[in-house]
């Protein structure tokens, strides 16, 4: 019962961590940007300021009450999530331009300081409570080839009074991290907003700091937690955080509807008598817009006007499926995703979907694609942009080879890629001939139409470029797309600018090398003032500063990290496209790595209580195993290929066994280092600086550029080398 306070602190940490991690990476996407960029930077962010606390960890065997500053610490790690939402809400269009993307450097500092007291402060803990007593005074430190657990006791200690150990740390880290995702995945996200969810982890900190205040007899440390838990629990009764800072996210608007789903948060704003839907703070469409709408449809249902079955992928509420329905079809099958957004759209446009020739269907467009044993003479793909990985699945040659299956004989493909206003970019014609290339390498004609946007025509049969005359022809009035407009878009001028552009050389974009997403991003990024290089440059001397001074242990533990990171944000990515955006199952994924990870930590800890042999040949040889497990893994996922129950348990046990290696190595490395100074700090230290790296350079550089099968050969490669590393160092080490 001693050591269960303790334990259970470092448990909430855990489980604290997760929730907020996912809450406020969430928020800081519909602040900032929705793309892999962001997302890079903002967990990149969040474990480089971990590591920073770990390092900083190293002074907390000077500390004379480190029970006490832990129990301290729980009260702003509960408070300071739930502050951090309120002002990503109210100051992003205080600090930026309403309405303005937000460039890379901006978003970099606006995480930074919003991450930074939560990240700094739990990676801080982590380090005290692996060299640090939570109960007892006064420390001693191990000395070098000791265990933690042996920790020498001063005058006036008792027997409790010994640190928990980076290897049981590590373990409650990782359950807490496992409870925490599966309570997130599974119940927080479905039924509770930002802040309800964060209350959860908010109270088990409160809790946990009170407890520990208890068994230290620190009357005040107490007193607060009670009362930060009533006043957190009285304002949660009281007041509307949700719709209240919704509200200062848009001022100039009437908010018609806000509601929460396993996706994000979607909000629908009214102007006007306009309906404009925002999803994760990013402008997913707007009715009204008539223009946009008539372009989606007309360009496509002009080249086969005669067809009876309609496939719409997204975009059904807009009115695109009401559009459709001028001509003599007999049924429009439209899919969406997420079932908030037609519960939305039923209730603030119920004419666009109210035609009984419409079936809505809530499924993963790509899956339905897949699956689906119906035929069409016409899909409309109405995604956004490939901004990101996931979107990137629907530009794909295994995406465009699924559509062409439930194509009719001649059926067409239509949909829209870039923005176009009288001028090729490099960037933008790089996006085109990618696009030309991968629809090329499945269907025999395709046809590339400048309108507002640059919209694509593929198919097997002919296609045709009188799009004036068909729609005449069949009997369609649209208000916008008429032959006037269509001579316009028609211009020789713009037709031979989509013709040089489409000539370019490419290479297919594929689900494992999605190099039109790398294209997009670069594209994104020309928008902005920002030298990348400068940056990486300065990455790139920190970091050689680092490994350059670093020991042998704590480089195999960075190069495991960084496939930790990396590897993840593979797997994630491979089950996404086989399975579609299932975030359930996403979620089963993340808790298979967790537990891995304990399992690991749980394994290397019975190994140093029951064997006394130094643990450094185990890291060697647990690096090359994680070698082994990278390059393997191209072959695994591609052998995973289709959606079946044998391939769900793959993706969950490659996961589990991934992240036991990496746990157990972690462990034995903490066993080996010894000194309880500096070991845990070095260690934390250099796991969180690998996985940030891994985070960041996978999803925005590393796979768009290079492609999944060369990444796992360069994180091969690096732990390869971690545990060459490993070995000469026992070789040259003093006997």
């Amino acid at each position: 019962m001693e050591r269960f306070v303790p334990c259970f602190a470092v448990f909430a940490l855990g489980f604290s961590a997760v929730v907020t991690q996912l809450v406020l990476l969430r928020e800081l996407l519909s602040a900032f940007s929705g793309n892999e960029i962001g997302l890079g930077v903002m967990l990149g962010a969040w474990l480089l300021l971990m590591g920073l606390g770990s390092w900083a960890g190293r002074t907390a065997v000077r500390l004379k009450a480190p029970g006490a500053w832990f129990a301290w610490a729980q009260i702003p790690l509960a408070l300071w999530p739930l502050v951090a939402v309120v002002l990503l809400r109210i100051l992003r269009n205080i600090v930026f331009t309403r309405g303005v993307e937000v460039g890379v450097v901006e978003t970099a500092i606006g995480c930074f300081v919003v991450l930074l007291p939560y990240c700094v402060v739990s990676g801080y803990l982590l380090a005290l409570a692996s060299v640090a007593p939570l109960r007892g005074t006064g420390f001693q430190p191990v000395e070098h080839g000791q265990d933690a657990h042996a920790t020498t006791l001063e005058h006036g200690q008792d027997a409790h009074a010994t640190p928990l150990g980076v290897g049981t740390v590590y373990f409650l880290d990782s359950v807490g991290s496992i409870a925490g995702g599966v309570v997130f995945t599974f119940v927080l996200v479905h039924f509770l907003s930002p802040f309800g969810a964060l209350v959860v982890p908010a109270f088990l900190n409160l809790l946990a700091g009170a407890a520990l205040g208890l068994s230290r007899r620190r009357v005040a440390v107490v007193a607060v937690s009670v009362v930060a838990g009533v006043g957190l629990a009285v304002a949660l009764a009281t007041c509307d955080a949700e719709t209240a800072t919704t509200r200062g996210q848009y001022p100039d608007a009437r908010i018609a509807f806000t509601g929460h789903s396993p996706y994000g948060k979607l909000v629908v704003t009214e102007a006007a008598g306009q309906f404009n839907f925002f999803e994760n703070g990013v402008p997913f469409f707007s009715t009204q817009n008539t223009e946009e709408v008539e372009e989606k449809v007309h360009y496509a249902m002009a080249q086969r006007p005669e067809a009876r079955q309609v496939l719409l992928l997204s975009g059904g509420v807009t009115g695109t499926a009401k559009e459709i329905l001028k001509y003599n079809v007999a049924r429009v099958d439209y899919v969406e995703l997420d079932p908030l957004i037609i519960e939305a759209g039923r209730k603030y446009v119920p004419e666009n979907l109210h035609d009984g020739r419409i079936r809505v269907i809530a499924a993963d467009a790509r899956v339905y694609a897949r699956e689906t044993r119906e035929r069409y003479g016409v899909v409309i793909v109405d995604v956004p942009e490939p901004s990101t990985s996931q979107l990137n699945r629907f530009y794909t040659r295994e995406f465009y080879a699924a559509v062409n299956g439930v194509l009719e004989t001649d059926g067409v493909l239509c949909f829209a890629a870039g923005e176009y206003a009288d001028y090729v970019s490099p960037e933008l014609a790089r996006v085109i001939a990618t696009v030309h290339t991968t629809l090329t390498s499945v269907f025999a004609n395709v046809l590339i139409v400048p309108g507002d946007k640059v919209f694509y025509l593929a198919s097997q049969g002919p296609l045709y470029l009188d799009i004036a005359d068909r729609i005449e022809q069949a009997g369609v009035q649209p208000q916008w797309v008429k032959r006037q407009y269509l001579r316009t878009v028609l211009e020789p001028g713009r037709m031979a600018d989509m013709q040089r552009a489409a000539s370019g050389a490419a290479v297919p974009n594929e689900d494992f090398n999605p190099v039109l997403y790398y294209a997009h991003l670069r594209h994104w990024m020309s928008k902005f003032e920002a030298r990348p290089g400068v940056v990486a440059a300065c990455v790139a001397v920190v970091l050689a500063l680092f490994l350059w001074r670093i020991r042998a242990l704590p480089f195999a533990v960075f190069t495991a990290g960084f496939a930790a990171s990396a590897l993840e944000i593979v797997l994630l990515m491979g089950f996404q496209i086989v399975f579609g955006s299932v975030y359930h199952q996403l979620g089963v994924i993340i808790t298979a790595f967790m537990a891995g990870l304990a399992v690991g930590s749980w394994v290397g800890r019975r190994r140093s209580a029951t064997c006394q042999v130094a643990p450094r040949p185990g890291v060697m040889w647990l690096a090359f195993a994680i070698a082994a497990a990278a390059a393997l893994m191209p072959l695994l996922l591609r052998g995973l290929g289709a959606a079946t129950p044998l391939a769900h348990a793959g993706f969950v046990f490659m996961a589990f066994a991934l992240a036991a290696l990496v746990g157990l190595q972690f462990t034995l490395a903490g066993r080996d280092e010894g000194r309880a100074g500096s070991a845990a700090s070095d260690l934390y230290t250099a796991d969180f600086l690998g996985a940030c790296l891994g985070a960041l350079l996978a999803s925005t550089l590393l796979i768009p550029l290079l492609g999944v099968t060369a990444v796992c050969e360069l994180i091969g490669g690096m732990n390869l080398l971690g545990g060459v590393v490993v070995f000469l160092s026992g070789r040259l080490r003093p006997s």
